[in-house]
């Protein structure tokens, strides 16, 4: 499967007594399909799914696939620290109809880069879905080495990795390893940090993984669908227009920022599960006028 175009990492709005908003979250659905994305991840991390159970975490798949029904590709997140874990929840997504499971690097056990190919390689051996491998160290504790990630793509069903370790040189490696093994035109690299993007796509990336277009998702499509197009000066253009907007999506941890403005826009998003807590004033404020200033309040 080719992943290419803006994908969103979907927030799983909640209830004022902290269940799924299932209404919600189908409202958010239509309206990101109606404003052009490529792609919708649910029960990631944007969706706070450190926090779900795995019988809400299925529901949410369940729910993606349903309400999108065939009119964008859908992704399921579908990680954990465990492989057994890991691989039952993408067993579900394929059952289910998922076209793609995000599969985020094992948490806190830090293992070994061989050990990395193997968690990967037990869950491709045992579904048949295409897998995207999500590197976030700042979050997970351990990085994919560049000849890792290629060992990852000659994997039956790894297809893409979402980069978030935030060095566009990482992305710049990554690409050109992949091209000595010929491997670039089968494996795709997708943004996993927003303000990066463009620069990212500039060097072989062929999309991104956004949380800041669960608001901006105009921009942001257009921003992605410009440098597709090779239009970089219409791109440029517009990563200059975001890219405060951006910073104040995360000025604090991500979901905080993003569904905090989504509540001050009216969408559907409810409050944070703890240990999330609210925004301090002051990024508060960050926020409030990053969000006036792009003319969503």
């Amino acid at each position: 499967m080719n992943f290419e175009g803006t994908y969103v990492a979907m927030v799983t709005p909640f209830t004022e007594d902290l269940k799924i908003d299932e209404e919600g979250f189908r409202s958010n659905i239509n309206y990101l399909i109606d404003n052009g994305v490529s792609g919708l991840v649910g029960a990631g991390t944007t969706g706070e799914s450190a926090t779900m159970d795995h019988d809400e975490h299925r529901r949410v798949i369940e729910i993606l696939v349903d309400e999108v029904d065939g009119r964008v590709q859908t992704v399921a997140g579908t990680g954990s620290n465990a492989t057994s874990e890991a691989l039952d929840l993408t067993q579900f997504a394929c059952d289910a109809g998922a076209d793609a499971a995000l599969v985020i690097t094992p948490y806190y056990n830090k293992p070994q880069q061989h050990a990395l190919v193997k968690h990967f390689e037990t869950i491709s051996d045992n579904v048949d879905i295409p897998i995207i491998a999500y590197n976030v160290p700042s979050r997970t504790g351990i990085n994919i080495d560049v000849d890792t990630v290629v060992e990852l793509a000659k994997l039956d069903n790894v297809e893409a990795i979402k980069e978030a370790s935030g060095s566009v040189d990482k992305v710049s490696d990554i690409y050109r390893a992949l091209s000595l093994e010929g491997l670039e035109d089968e494996f795709n690299i997708l943004s996993g940090e927003d303000s990066l993007t463009l620069p990212i796509m500039a060097v072989g990336g062929t999309g991104v993984i956004s949380a800041s277009a669960n608001i901006d998702v105009k921009r942001m499509v257009l921003m992605v669908d410009s440098i597709l197009n090779d239009d970089y000066e219409r791109a440029l253009e517009l990563h200059y227009e975001m890219l405060d907007f951006i910073r104040a999506c995360f000025v604090e941890s991500n979901p905080v920022p993003v569904k905090t403005g989504m509540n001050l826009m009216g969408l559907p998003s409810g409050p944070l599960r703890q240990p999330l807590a609210p925004l301090k004033e002051e990024s508060l404020e960050i926020l409030k006028k990053a969000l006036k200033d792009s003319n969503f309040i």
